[in-house]
């Protein structure tokens, strides 16, 4: 109901004491969630659930009967639902052949909306009939901004599935792409998956290990690889299930995955252009070293954790600590110990937070001006464990003679800092840990243990050599791997590296300029920050499973011993895009035959990234100048979650620019963060986070906590995740369908703010689906002897023959189509879906329907006209609402749409399904602000009507007599007269009728000061009971009136109480004497009637 005719008790209760002649009910009044929930009257709402309450014994199920002798042919699927309204279980069997129309007219429409039975074989007949696939032919010289709309899906990890964090993504991108074909676009939507190197990798090494008890290394590389193989295409397919049930309109047709043929071509392309650029390049740097994954990482794959001080934590890679109960490790200290300076009995103090770093120093650092160790400017502090001398050294950038002792120890090998200082001062860079953390032959007696259990047992040999000073509590920023969660080492070992300062430049300049949008715009500034402060990309990782880097170190096969990691060697690596070019360019490099020279691949492979950094071009073709290369590069819009901005957009965008010379698209939306209830990143380590499945097709409670103890979650995580699932599911998570996840989902989109995702409130969203499927089947039944036209609308129009009523609602869908469309052009997908929304809900359902009933169903000679514009106007809404929503929920759009009466008569020019006709478009012609005007003069009538009624409790059976007196509306109101009627229950409605005319008892509305609504009560009321019931409520008001009165009034209570209460007590109290005055005025008002009715 629109908001002008709802009515809430509790409003009402507080106004109508004073503008109505007689007091508000408790009851027999609708709150606003009950009127929410039925958008139909009553009698309409037992007309259709006349059924709801008996056994079926027949379910709605849909099949061609020509196809029953072709078994083999037909996919049969089963669906069970159980409704909170109607316990029993519900199931539904698809009979239409996979890939075949569903058979919906020879099969009555089912009384109640069930997703499962929806939802069936419309995803495999869009595929099959190619609805989303786009002939090159069609975009060729298109303007990607105008007629024609590309995008290629944030390709997810295959290892997984999708949350609903990606179901955000595709509700966003499918509503885009389904609205944009609509239009009459060429429209393309690529889908695609991402290898993920490294999350893959651990999912098939795990697998590995539990099945055969064997390491990738036992497996050697290629049988290894071909076991992820084999992995991806046995569990791989998961991801492209959920899309399909989402509804996302994707042109599997061009389906990629970044390790495919077409996508491993541009790879190695790319490599070797960038190489060819002088762009990328091999060096041995510190970086960031992952332990656990035995690889170098990129800087922006680092979380940090904020230590304020002493901490312990729990390393995974290690046994535990056996000095801690929880076998965790202790960080946030600074370490302070002594070096013995070299022939002297003089020690040098430093401190560390990392002490077992002490075991690669090569030297130590103090200020060239601090006095206090000038003496020792040229000397030599010795290693206390084996005896390596160490030069002490002058340094101001480094040293701050204020901070501690002034002395630094230096680790050039192992930390940032100390790297440069290393550089500038030539010293020697010596690693002492393993690739998987453990103290390596530099780390004399302590080679062999993990890192912080050498830590342990440095500080233990410092203390028995007396060199040990002391630790205190430090704050400081402990860089954890975003992929392992392993804390991270500054590790120096050859790497490939990209520049990307040139190509950075490009990207900020393309956003400065204007070429590519960054929507919400408020994210321009994190772009800026990122590409101007770029660093040099490491692309390079020690894994398995990716694609291996294009590169082969040459040597003769007559030479020993030349190392590949030594940087004077570095020439003899040579990129090329295959081992045959190799030679050829290995050949030159070493002057030599062919036949004498051994290549060695590099063993490492690419950054997932660097693959992902190419998608929007390589699942076109490129480097290959193919049909689609040209028909759709560059593509229209990138959009994905903000937390990649850096990771992928970026990159994407570089390499765009640099390998392509244009930007990959023009516009970049990045939708919010979708965060639990409570604010939280959904994680599995959480345990929050929700299959889109579970969603769709409902979930038990059990099945919730199952998935939890089958996941890796500590024992009492797990305990508290399961207090969480089942008090937020005691009953599980209800079937709501894809439409209803879709629908919900977009509504709570909101630029620029995370997504607090309460699943309970999408879940609301299958009622509005339910409430769509039942108002139309409702409405159906107005139109069934209807016959619609192709000029149907024009033809309405211009007929002469519409009511205010129907040049009203035609004049809300115009504007609902304008909103739709603004909204959808602004990316303001939560506007779309609530313009839509409440176009369906509340003026065509909620008001339209019940203004026509009385005309529908009049079928008399001198009606024709009003019933024809009535069924004319409904069939236009009904088929235009449902084509302004498909975007939205494709599945229950299609369903009702095909169900149209006058399907398949309506011309060449008809289309088969709802996705491929026209998207609504406005007609400011058709726009009718006096209608619109109008209406909202007679909603507001309506809604003082049944105020009043239900004021003094009149039963719906009882009509009652209005008087209207208004001194600007009166041709409006006498119009539409027949519509009070209808919707305020009233036998009669006069308007200006002379005082003198008027009844003695009356209730009393007071609109405006123009208008008020008069009801006739004579007859109607008890006085005496509403008196009694007044008060009633009079004698259990008063007490607490007078308590908090005397609490107020107690002495001290001005000066104790604080603020807050003396202000919330002022407002209950004022509250409290209004209630009482509204009562008193009442019944005095029910007096002064009594009496005048008795005379």
């Amino acid at each position: 109901m629109s908001e002008s005719i709802k009515t809430d008790e509790k409003s009402t209760a507080i106004a109508s004491y004073v503008l109505q002649a007689g007091p508000p009910s408790d009851t027999n009044t609708p709150s606003s969630k009950e009127q929410s929930q039925q958008p139909l009257s009553k009698n309409a709402l037992k007309k259709l659930a006349k059924n709801k309450g008996k056994d079926k014994k027949e379910k709605p199920q849909w099949g061609d009967g020509s196809n029953k002798k072709k078994k083999k042919e037909t996919t049969t699927s089963t669906s069970t639902t159980t409704t909170t309204k109607n316990p029993q279980t519900y199931t539904f069997v698809n009979k239409t052949p996979k890939g075949g129309k569903k058979d919906i007219q020879s099969e009555p429409m089912a009384e109640a909306y069930y997703p499962s039975a929806v939802e069936a074989a419309w995803q495999d007949w869009w595929e099959k009939q190619g609805f989303y696939t786009c002939d090159p032919k069609d975009a060729m010289g298109k303007n990607p901004d105008e007629d024609k709309f590309v995008m290629v899906i944030p390709p997810p990890n295959v290892t997984g599935s999708l949350h609903l964090g990606h179901a955000l993504t595709a509700a966003v991108e499918d509503t885009l792409t389904r609205w944009h074909r609509m239009c009459g676009h060429a429209t393309l939507y690529v889908p695609g998956t991402d290898h993920a190197g490294i999350a893959t990798q651990s999912v098939v090494e795990k697998m590995l290990m539990k099945e055969t008890g064997q390491t990738r290394h036992d497996l050697g590389r290629e049988k290894f690889v071909e076991k992820i193989w084999e992995w991806k295409n046995e569990y791989g397919g998961k991801i492209t299930n959920q899309l399909r049930c989402l509804g996302s309109s994707v042109d599997w047709s061009r389906e990629r995955f970044t390790m495919d043929q077409m996508c491993n071509k541009a790879v190695v392309e790319a490599f070797n252009q960038l190489h060819e650029k002088g762009l990328l390049y091999r060096d041995m740097r510190l970086g960031n070293w992952s332990c656990a994954l035995k690889s170098a990482i990129s800087d922006i794959e680092v979380d940090y954790i904020e230590l304020e001080g002493r901490t312990f934590l729990e390393v995974k890679s290690h046994k535990g600590n056996p000095r801690d109960k929880n076998g965790k490790y202790e960080f946030g200290v600074l370490t302070s110990f002594a070096y013995a300076v070299e022939n002297s009995d003089e020690r040098l103090v430093v401190a560390t937070t990392r002490l077992e770093t002490m075991l690669g120093d090569t030297g130590v650092a103090i200020h060239p001006d601090d006095e206090r160790y000038k003496h020792l400017h040229g000397k030599y502090v010795v290693h206390p464990f084996n005896g390596r001398r160490i030069p002490i050294i002058t340094d101001s950038a480094l040293v701050d003679m204020s901070f501690g002792t002034g002395a630094v120890k230096i680790t050039p090998a192992h930390d940032p800092n100390d790297y440069e200082c290393g550089k500038r001062h030539n010293l020697e860079f010596i690693t002492v840990l393993t690739p998987d953390g453990a103290i390596n032959h530099n780390g004399s007696q302590f080679e062999g243990m993990m890192r912080y259990d050498a830590r342990i047992a440095v500080e233990d040999a410092l203390k028995e050599k007396g060199l040990y000073v002391g630790k205190e509590p430090n704050k400081m920023r402990l860089g954890v791997c975003s992929r392992s969660g392993d804390i991270l080492e500054p590790m120096i070992t050859p790497q490939w590296y990209v520049n990307c300062d040139s190509m950075a430049k490009r990207a900020v300049d393309a956003v400065r300029n204007g070429e590519l949008k960054i929507l919400p715009q408020e994210h321009e500034k994190t772009w800026y920050y990122w590409l101007e402060n770029i660093r040099d990309w490491c692309v390079s990782r020690q894994l398995w499973w990716g694609h291996q880097i294009p590169a082969w170190f040459a040597s003769k096969k007559t030479e020993t011993g030349v190392d590949k990691n030594d940087m004077s060697n570095n020439h003899r690596w040579v990129v090329a895009r295959c081992e045959e070019e190799a030679l050829a360019r290995a050949k030159e490099v070493l002057q030599c035959s062919e036949e004498e020279i051994s290549l060695e691949r590099d063993e490492d492979v690419l950054d997932t990234w660097f693959s992902s950094g190419l998608f929007p071009f390589s699942v076109m073709g490129w480097p290959d100048n193919t049909e689609d290369m040209k028909a759709f590069y560059p593509t229209s819009l990138l959009e994905t979650g903000l937390d990649i901005l850096f990771f992928w957009v970026a990159r994407m965008v570089m390499m765009g620019l640099q390998l392509t010379d244009q930007l990959p698209f023009h516009t970049v939306y990045l939708h919010a963060m979708v965060r639990d209830k409570d604010g939280r990143k959904m994680s599995k380590s959480l345990g929050n986070v929700i299959d889109p499945l579970e969603v769709i097709n409902g979930c038990t409670l059990e099945s919730l906590l199952q998935k939890l103890e089958a996941g890796n979650l500590p024992a009492k995580e797990v305990e508290k995740c399961k207090k969480d699932q089942t008090a937020d599911f005691p009953d599980g998570i209800p079937e709501c369908g894809s439409d209803a996840l879709r629908f919900g989902l977009l509504a709570y989109t909101v630029q620029g703010r995370d997504v607090n995702l309460d699943i309970k409130r999408v879940v609301g969203y299958r009622n509005f689906c339910n409430k769509l499927w039942n108002a139309t089947r409702f409405a159906l039944e107005y139109v069934s002897d209807f016959n619609p036209t192709i000029t149907l609308l024009d033809d309405l129009m211009g007929s002469g023959k519409m009511a205010l009523r129907d040049k009203f609602i035609v004049s809300r869908l115009m504007a609902a189509i304008e909103a739709v469309n603004e909204n959808f052009k602004a990316y303001k997908f939560g506007d779309a879906q609530q313009a839509s929304y409440t176009f369906w809900m509340d003026e065509l359902c909620n008001l339209y329907l019940e203004l026509i009933k009385p005309v529908v169903y009049d079928k008399s000679e001198a009606n024709v006209d009003a019933r024809w514009a009535a069924q004319a106007t409904l069939w236009l809404c009904l088929e235009t609402g449902l084509r302004l929503l498909h975007p939205m929920i494709p599945f229950v759009t299609e369903e009702l749409w095909q169900r149209l009466p006058g399907r398949g008569t309506l011309g060449n020019d008809e289309k088969e399904s709802i996705m491929i006709s026209k998207y609504p478009q406005c007609n400011e012609a058709y726009k009718n602000t006096a209608a619109e005007q109008g209406m909202e003069v007679i909603k507001k009538i309506i809604g003082s009507c049944r105020s009043l009624r239900a004021s003094y409790q009149i039963t719906n059976k009882t009509l009652t007599k209005f008087y209207i007196k208004t001194t600007s509306e009166a041709e409006v109101i006498r119009a539409q007269i027949d519509d009070i009627k209808t919707l305020g229950k009233a036998s009669d409605v006069k308007i200006n009728v002379d005082e003198a005319s008027l009844p003695k008892s009356v209730g009393i509305d007071v609109l405006d000061d123009q208008t008020t609504v008069l009801m006739d009560i004579k007859g109607l009321v008890d006085f005496s009971v509403e008196i009694q019931k007044l008060e009633k409520n009079l004698s259990k008001t008063m007490p607490a009136l007078e308590n908090l009165a005397t609490k107020m009034s107690a002495p001290g209570y001005e000066e104790k109480v604080d603020e807050e209460l003396k202000r919330a007590n002022t407002e209950k109290m004022e509250g409290l004497q209004k209630k009482v005055a509204d009562i008193k005025a009442a019944i005095a008002n029910f007096e002064k009637l009594a009496l005048l009715e008795s005379n």
